[in-house]
């Protein structure tokens, strides 16, 4: 039972090395046990259910400790941690306060601020904000509004003096910020008046206020402690200051530092306490970022004096050395109190314990902490925590730790917009506003959670899938449906495609705004036609469906409308402010926090990660609608007050028996700066850190953890030799050069029969290929309709086709002009050839001929009938023209080898039976480049008239027989390897340079390995 005590209110301080929740449950056991009742009787104020639960833990380990059979728990009341979104405990709630009104729903205040805004700023003539813009502004400024309510701030605090001073200083976009937040502010205000709510904050202010007149004017017959709590709000201080003060009460704080003389304690600043009646309770020079400088605030709010706090004289099982918390005290002093580290005696700033690591990048740093996870564990009963801000360092940390099988799950969670359920809906989301693009149609077909019923279900859906990805592969289709059914007929794949299609169809082509209600109808129908319930189940199910349920009641009850270009950035965005945290289930000695989880936590090692600026503090977030100054002039701490947040995180941490301080060098945006805090550390330690504080055993052991194999051999240059049976293949007309200038291109494209995989939506307006294909198709087309309207023009053919094939937007916009201006030129050459006498004889026509027992085969763009009976070829080329001396070292044979053809061979066209042979005299390259200011060039790869290079008529197809001889002679017939680069010259492609391993040999060629 507790005795009585001395008037006055009772606050005590849990220093950093005690240990604070095993340090208060020994305090509290044998001062508050009743014989019969335990702890029964007594209520804990606590700062959140994360809180509470890890009371409860170190109230299980004291009691397994100290050898009792069991122990009834005291009660356990949250106050509600802001931060994790945390509401009050049911106990602080109905405590008699049913005349309060009832708080807004804070889904309705979000939406209802986004009509506001749009309306006010439509209002002051300002230009519309995009939808998902608009939101977000919204929960920014329900963020201040909290922000303001919590400080006990009304909107009109900002017509008083003290801001109207500042509002000259500031700069316009500031005043316009500031009168558009006033103005939607006391709208919403009047809203909430007509029925009769009030915002969270302020009931949770008038819930506090209430609690603590009725504790004042009738104290509670049993004791009831505040412990951890250290928000120092204006309402949460009274009722601090009731509780420290009624009979069998008590304030336990955490990490108070009584050992700061007073001139330091004076130099944090004035943390609400004016220096004169009316004056400023927060000056410009406060020391907001230091980790006591809050702890001050909130003593200044309860009106306690630092001197009259009292030291908790009970050690936790996890304690450090007292030397310890010396130490953390010497480490943060304000900058002039930190002169004195020149002076300090060795027991004020003993570490022992502390270790520093730093490793090269973030993976490396993960994988460290892992191991140090794993040597920790080999000792019995010891307790592990890993406290870090940095949530990709916190997954990547569980991840090395499973292969061990040790399940160490993020207790801050994942947003739920990485979680399957949310990417799952996401994807859903993404389709509905911007259309069935290829990589998200295939992304949410593929998702691990369609068709996850039943695994034969789902192999099926898969195998139709692959066949649909493959036939995706390359340059965008067109927008629409009928593009995507077109490839899933080519792929042969029409029965699932037909599936696919339905499961889809409910979540395309809707319209330019949509209800927001109605389109999370629609996705969440879409979703279980996917995933059947699998989507809702598990713990990122449950919470995306809390979500949408939430969001979708009140967006039907506000009839709130949003573009559906903007439906799937605004529900990402919702979805990123959730947390979804694992259950429990993982090992019982390892734990991963976040900041705010790691608050009154502690394990006998702490493995502090990610100490870098940006992580460690993490940049502190300026408020987007009130300026600095004016929440100085409002009383109101500024965003660097979330630093000093973070510095008292880590003092708390720094207390465990051993500590490991760890940053990387480099993370995955590029070069890191180590944290402030780190900092001081290593200036603190001085010599000594070096000698007796960085961690050198586990760099040691990493190296050799992934033993890496023997070093290889180095790869020789690939020269394949394949059987003679496998070399005889056809040779194209687009593949003699490649033949001869890469041999191993050739091989891996012909023998092989590898062909390069494109990706999922690639570039549309950059792919040569696609360029090719549609003129080739184009001027097919117009000169075979030419047949049956012999008057017809090309660019209005053009431009219908570009349309009849429904190319991308993109590609249309920016070749389409270009394209149909070099064609009409070509129309015009090709009229005044016909005045001539010249025939269009075929186009798109295909050949082959038989040359030393191999096929030669290709496909002639054009091929013409001159005046005197001789042919011409023609080329289409949308890109790069082959140079002359490219022709003349075997490097661009087409021309010539179709001519070859002609005279050696035959083209024949299998559906009229047109048969073109003949011997070809000219040769030309019509390309779409610019000529005399116009798109479209002719060229000729022979030296004709005034042309001083180039292969002669003469020479020029038996330069080619000569080059076609050779090659089927040394690689078709013969048994010369297949040598990669065999000539540097070539301007090959470099699709096949990752198979022949091309980086690992091309650095060791020699002059004398070199071909010449």
């Amino acid at each position: 039972m507790a005795e009585p005590r001395a008037p006055g209110p009772l606050v005590y301080s849990i220093a950093a090395h005690r240990g604070f929740a095993d340090a208060l449950v020994a305090g509290l056991v044998p001062r508050y046990r009743e014989e019969g009742f335990g702890l029964a009787r007594l209520t804990l104020l606590v700062p959140s259910s994360r809180a509470a639960r890890t009371l409860t833990e170190a109230f299980i380990r004291h009691s397994g400790a100290s050898g009792e059979g069991g122990l009834l728990m005291p009660r356990m009341i949250a106050v509600g941690d802001l931060d994790l979104d945390e509401k009050l405990g049911a106990a602080l709630d109905p405590l008699g306060a049913t005349d309060m009104p009832p708080a807004c729903d804070p889904v309705r205040r979000w939406l209802t601020l986004d009509r506001l805004i749009a309306e006010e700023r439509a209002g002051e003539g300002m230009t519309p904000l995009p939808g998902r813009a608009r939101l977000n502004l919204a929960r920014e400024m329900a963020r201040t509004m909290d922000r303001l309510l919590v400080e006990e701030k009304a909107v009109e605090d900002l017509l008083g003096d003290a801001v109207l001073d500042q509002m000259g200083n500031l700069a316009e976009h500031w005043q316009r910020s500031i009168h558009l937040f006033g103005r939607v502010n006391i709208r919403w205000q009047m809203e909430l008046d007509q029925r009769g709510e009030v915002d969270a904050a302020t009931r949770r202010n008038l819930l506090f206020d209430h609690a603590a007149r009725r504790w004042k004017d009738t104290p509670p017959p049993h004791p009831i402690i505040t412990a951890g709590v250290t928000s120092a709000s204006p309402a949460l201080a009274r009722l601090l200051r009731v509780v420290a003060e009624l009979p069998q009460g008590a304030v336990v704080l955490p990490d108070l530092d009584l050992a700061m003389d007073a001139a330091a304690w004076d130099e944090l600043g004035l943390a609400g306490a004016s220096a004169e009646p009316g004056g400023p309770v927060f000056g410009a020079d406060d020391a907001v970022t230091h980790p006591q400088y809050h702890l001050k605030l909130l003593l200044n709010r309860m009106g306690v004096n630092r001197a009259e706090v009292q030291p908790w004289h009970r050690r936790g099982i996890a304690a450090a050395d007292p030397a310890r918390s010396r130490a953390i005290s010497s480490l943060f002093l304000p900058p002039q109190a930190s002169r004195s580290w020149s002076t300090l005696e060795p027991k004020d700033r003993r570490l022992d314990g502390v270790r520093l690591l730093a490793s090269a990048k973030i993976e490396e740093e993960a994988q460290a902490i892992a191991l140090l996870v794993r040597q920790a564990l080999e000792v019995p009963e010891k307790r592990i925590a890993v406290v870090t801000a940095d949530r990709g360092l916190a997954r990547r940390v569980a991840q090395h730790c499973e292969r061990w099988h040790i399940a160490a799950d993020d207790s801050a969670g994942r947003p739920l917009a990485l979680t399957p359920a949310g990417r799952l809906f996401g994807l859903l989301a993404e389709i509905a506003a911007n259309g069935p693009d290829p990589a998200n149609l295939v992304a949410a077909f593929g998702h691990p959670l369609v068709r996850s019923w039943d695994g034969a279900v789902r192999g099926d859906w898969l195998k139709g899938l692959r066949a649909f990805d493959r036939e995706l592969r390359g340059p965008s289709p067109a927008p629409g449906m009928e593009p995507l059914r077109e490839a899933a007929a080519e792929a042969k794949i029409a029965d699932w495609w037909e599936e696919a299609e339905a499961l889809v169809t409910p979540i395309t082509d809707w319209p330019h705004e949509i209800a927001l209600a109605e389109a999370l109808s629609r996705l969440s129908a879409v979703a279980e036609s996917f995933a059947r319930t699998a989507v809702w189940e598990r713990e990122d199910g449950r919470a995306l469906g809390q979500l949408v349920e939430e969001l979708r009641g009140q967006a039907e009850a506000l009839g709130t409308v949003i573009e559906t270009a903007d439906l799937a950035g605004a529900l990402r965005d919702a979805m990123e402010a959730v947390a979804v945290r694992p259950g429990y289930g993982g090992h019982p000695r390892v734990a991963i926090y976040g900041l705010l989880e790691a608050r009154m936590a502690r394990a006998d090692l702490v493995i502090c990660g990610g100490l870098n600026e940006g992580s460690w503090p993490q940049p502190p977030g300026a408020d987007a609608l009130l300026a600095p100054a004016v929440l100085r002039a409002l009383g109101v701490p500024g965003a660097e007050f979330r630093i000093g947040l973070s510095a008292h995180d880590l003092a708390g941490a720094m207390g465990a028996p051993e500590v490991v301080l760890s940053r990387s060098l480099r993370d995955a945006e590029g070069p890191t700066l180590p944290s402030r805090f780190l900092l001081r550390v290593e200036a603190l330690l001085g010599e000594d850190l070096d000698k007796e504080h960085r961690e050198l055993t586990i760099p040691a052991i990493l190296p050799h953890l992934d033993r890496q194999r023997p070093p290889a051999d180095p790869y020789p240059r690939p020269a394949p030799d394949p059987a003679p049976h496998l070399r005889n293949v056809p040779i194209r007309v687009t593949a003699l050069d490649r033949l001869l200038g890469d041999p191993y291109q050739f091989y891996a494209q012909a023998i092989l029969g590898l062909k390069r995989l494109d990706p999922l939506a690639a570039d549309p307006f950059s792919d040569p290929a696609l360029r090719g294909t549609l003129v080739h198709e184009i001027l097919d087309g117009w000169h075979k309709a030419k047949a049956s309207q012999p008057g017809l023009a090309l660019a209005p053919f053009a431009a219908v086709w570009f349309a009849a094939k429904r190319v991308h937007p993109l590609f249309r916009a920016l070749w389409q002009p270009r394209l149909i201006a070099a064609l009409e030129r070509f129309e015009g050459w090709i009229a005044a050839a016909e005045a001539e006498g010249h025939t269009v004889l075929a186009t798109e026509i295909s050949g082959e001929m038989e040359v030393d027992g191999v096929k030669v085969m290709g496909r002639a763009d054009r091929i013409d009938r001159l005046a005197d009976g001789t042919l011409a070829i023609v080329d289409y080329k949308t890109g790069t023209v082959p140079t002359k001396k490219q022709v003349e070292k075997g490097f661009a044979l087409q021309l010539g080898l179709l001519g070859l053809i002609a005279e050696r061979g035959k083209f024949a066209d299998t559906k009229t039976g047109q048969v073109v042979q003949g011997t070809a005299r000219e040769f030309e390259y019509w390309s779409f480049k610019k000529d005399d200011g116009s798109f479209g060039k002719r060229e000729t790869p022979m030296k004709v008239g005034n042309a001083k290079s180039g292969l002669t008529p003469e020479a020029f197809l038996p330069h080619h027989i000569d080059k076609l001889h050779l090659a089927i002679r040394e690689y078709i017939k013969g048994r010369t390897p297949f040598r990669a680069r065999e000539n540097p010259d070539y301007k090959g492609y470099t699709d096949y340079d990752q198979l022949m391993r091309l980086e690992e040999w091309l650095v060791r060629l020699t002059e004398k390995d070199t071909p010449a």
